[in-house]
């Protein structure tokens, strides 16, 4: 085969919505930019995502103090007609219960600062 396309090399299997959704469910009180910083986009993009997967019943946010903390509900269907019949928590207990699953502070800025 000859030298890949410009775009050819650089498509994931993972969307962005799933990778934000698979953040919060490894960490309920991550911080958006904290994400976007992990995953590699903007934290006005994680905003987008999170308001998408709020609307769509993918997770709950509640207010603590300064802070929101993010709920998933696993039993939401996933959206695509292929999929319908499986639930979120299904895709996300595939990468959930890794033992190899990267941790979610290595990618925080304030990680180094920690006792």
């Amino acid at each position: 085969m000859g030298s890949s396309s410009a775009r050819g090399d650089q498509w994931t299997f993972l969307t962005n919505h799933a990778r934000v959704l698979l953040w919060i469910a490894r960490d309920q009180d991550v911080r958006l930019r904290d994400i976007a910083a992990g995953i590699g986009i903007t934290e006005r993009a994680v905003q987008i995502i999170v308001a998408d997967l709020e609307a769509a019943g993918y997770l709950t946010r509640t207010r603590v103090g300064r802070r929101n903390r993010y709920t998933v509900d696993d039993s939401v269907a996933l959206r695509h007609p292929a999929e319908a019949g499986h639930p979120v928590g299904d895709l996300l207990g595939a990468f959930l219960h890794r033992e190899d699953a990267p941790d979610p502070a290595l990618a925080r800025p304030d990680a180094a600062a920690a006792p």
